[in-house]
């Protein structure tokens, strides 16, 4: 393979005859049990090599000091620098994905907000295009099948009950991968079947269930706890609601918004010792706002403002998302760990591996035959570079 091989993480492989792989080599590489000086080999789009020291030839890519990581994996973004999936323009769809490539993320979900039927489907034929292309990893539907109780940033004059015409019609277009329900709906536990038995995530989140009816949720095919904490009933000593339920089940993916604002940094520590950092996405819950100066902006159809980049309603003062961004995430999972490479370790789990595996996704972790999505972030851990398919973007 042109002088490149693979001690100890995954088969030899050989680069077609006449091509050559391109060799990225840094002091940190995180690579499956290993956070260290490593180099990565790519070819066709694809990692082809990795490996532990310095590599076997010089590398095309010597990046020195720099920490090299795979690409970031949402699950749940509304929207950055000043645009949104929400709108049913798809150009302004574009920008949001180009904003947060930009911070890393080269997958992503596109999450919309409650609405009304005909301008839910506008939004989803919208983005269309964009999930055909690859460009998006599919759209997630976050309401409106959502608990009045807990209908945080959504406009609760549109939330209602599944109906299954609607849901099957949304479910038929192909492109959505994701749909958070409350499962105390009337009709929740059907939709949630016809969710699942369509190939795409049953999610809960936004709901005042208790822990029995969210484990008959699970049964009937939940594999996901939208922003886990956030928008739920709370965790009791007797009632010990949707989070207990969420993660004591082991098929359960739980996206945690590590921002700092939205959960506390101390549960964190508690969630991935209940779940494992295999259960716990991290996910950034970005608006429009991500990556703008504070001001008035708009989340689906209600006013959201943001003071030192806190987003919250300005009628109910609600949390509104968050302002992160994917490198954001990482950084903080990283600060709040015992150490630094315990916390690249992490982090990388998190915000990679874990969602990437959630969604069936072949990229997330950074080992041959995997699409060659990285990132290359300076020793603070801020983007220098972005690989997507083994080209810089």
């Amino acid at each position: 393979m042109n002088g490149l091989h693979d001690p100890g993480h995954g088969e030899r492989r050989r680069t077609a005859p006449g091509e050559r792989a391109i060799v990225l080599a840094a002091e940190t590489v995180v690579l499956p049990g290993h956070c260290g000086p490593g180099w990565v080999g790519v070819e066709g789009g694809r990692i082809v090599a990795t490996g532990i020291g310095r590599p076997p030839r010089p590398a095309e890519h010597e990046l020195g000091v720099a920490v090299v990581v795979p690409g970031f994996v949402d699950l749940h973004v509304h929207g950055g620098g000043g645009a949104a999936y929400t709108t049913g323009d798809p150009a302004e769809a574009r920008r949001a994905l180009r904003f947060h490539r930009a911070h890393g993320t080269t997958t992503t979900l596109a999450s919309l907000v409650t609405a009304g039927p005909a301008e839910l489907r506008r939004a989803v034929d919208a983005l269309t295009e964009l999930v055909a292309d690859g460009e998006l990893a599919g759209v997630h539907l976050e309401g409106p099948w959502l608990a009045e109780a807990r209908c945080g940033a959504h406009d609760p004059a549109l939330l209602r009950d599944p109906d299954p015409a609607e849901l099957d019609a949304l479910l038929a277009t192909g492109v959505v991968r994701m749909v958070t329900l409350a499962p105390e709906r009337r009709g929740a536990l059907d939709a949630i079947r016809r969710v699942a038995g369509a190939g795409a995530l049953a999610a809960v989140g936004h709901t005042d269930a208790g822990y029995e009816l969210v484990g008959s949720a699970i049964e009937a095919g939940v594999r996901v706890g939208t922003h886990l904490f956030n928008a739920m009933a709370p965790l009791h000593h007797r009632e010990p609601g949707p989070a207990a339920a969420l993660l004591g089940d082991p098929r359960v993916t739980v996206e945690l918004v590590t921002d700092g604002l939205h959960v506390h940094p101390a549960l964190w520590d508690l969630v991935l010792a209940s779940a494992g950092p295999t259960r716990v996405a991290a996910v950034t819950d970005a608006m429009v706002a991500a990556g703008m100066p504070d001001g008035r902006y708009r989340l689906g159809g209600l006013d959201v403002r943001v003071r030192e980049g806190v987003a919250r309603l300005e009628r109910r003062g609600s949390i509104a998302g968050s302002t992160a961004t994917g490198d954001a995430l990482l950084r903080a999972i990283v600060a709040a760990a015992p150490d630094r490479r315990s916390g690249l370790v992490r982090a990388v789990a998190m915000t990679a591996g874990t969602p990437a595996a959630t969604l069936g996704l072949d990229v997330g972790v950074l080992e041959p035959g995997r699409r060659a999505d990285l990132v290359v972030l300076s020793p603070e851990l801020t983007v220098r570079e972005v690989w997507r398919g083994g080209a810089p973007v």
